[in-house]
Order: structure tokens, then sequence, then C-alpha cells
């Protein structure tokens, strides 16, 4: 019903680069293959580290929203709210409550706040950062309905 990805932005993929040439300039006293060395380790473990950062998604998915690692059925949700630049940052900064699941990425200025209706959760919202905030709203009001059907 709904997946996105949210992938880091394009410039962000310089900075393995910028962190294996500093590793082998660090290693390059040392020798010619060990700055070698280091320029390929650095490439891979910056890579490595950014490719990971940018492999959150969020889904709706046979009646759940899953999102990162938390997976909740739709019917355990509550209102969605579509949040702009400025309301986004807002509810990731003093309006936050810390008790609340964010799967926050400081690169998407857009996102949702979910309601948590079950009385059993402690959490009281999602926030999830998402450049469709008004799609996957959508998306989550008609796996409700279908989770109702």
């Amino acid at each position: 019903m709904y997946d996105e990805r949210l992938t880091v932005p394009r410039s962000w993929w310089l900075f393995p680069v910028v962190i294996g040439l500093t590793l082998a300039l660090i290693l390059l006293r040392l020798s010619a293959v060990g700055a070698l060395v280091g320029l390929v380790v650095g490439i891979a473990a910056g890579a490595a580290a950014i490719s990971s950062y940018g492999s959150a998604r969020i889904r709706v998915v046979q009646g759940s929203l899953v999102a990162g690692p938390a997976r909740i059925p739709v019917d355990a949700l509550g209102a969605a709210q579509a949040l702009g630049p400025a309301d986004a940052a807002a509810w990731r900064g003093p309006k936050a409550d810390p008790r609340a699941f964010m799967l926050l990425r400081s690169y998407v200025p857009t996102a949702l706040r979910v309601e948590v209706s079950d009385p059993a959760d402690p959490t009281p919202y999602l926030y999830l950062s998402t450049r469709s905030p008004m799609k996957l709203a959508e998306a989550l009001d008609d796996a409700r309905r279908g989770a109702r059907a």
C-alpha cells in the first residue's frame, strides 16, 4: 500500500571519500600500501555507515504500519496529522514528548504525527519523517478501512 525509503541526500556520499582520503593521508607516513589500505577501508566504512543510516523504511502492509524497527497494527493507531517543515521542527523539538516513537531523519523536512490509541501502550504518538506525509496518512486510512472490512 505504501513504501518509502528514507535515503540520504546524494551530497552525503562525498563523506566516505573524504574519510578515505583523510585516513590515506594519515597512513601515508607509514607506507604507500598503508595509504591505499586506509583509502579503501575509509571509503568502505563510511559508505556502510551512510547506507545503514539511509536504509530506514516506512511501510503500510497487511494491516500494519512498519516504521524502522517498529511494527504497529493500524487499529492501534489514531488520527494522523501531516506536518510541514515548521510544524515538524516544533514536534521534534520543544513540543516533543520523550515517550514518543520517533523515526527521525534530519534531512527530511516534513513528517507525519500519528496518535497511538492503544491504552496499553505508553507511547503517545509516532513521529515519522516522510517526504510524502499526505500519501502516508491516506495509506493508513485505507489500511484502517481494510482492517475493519
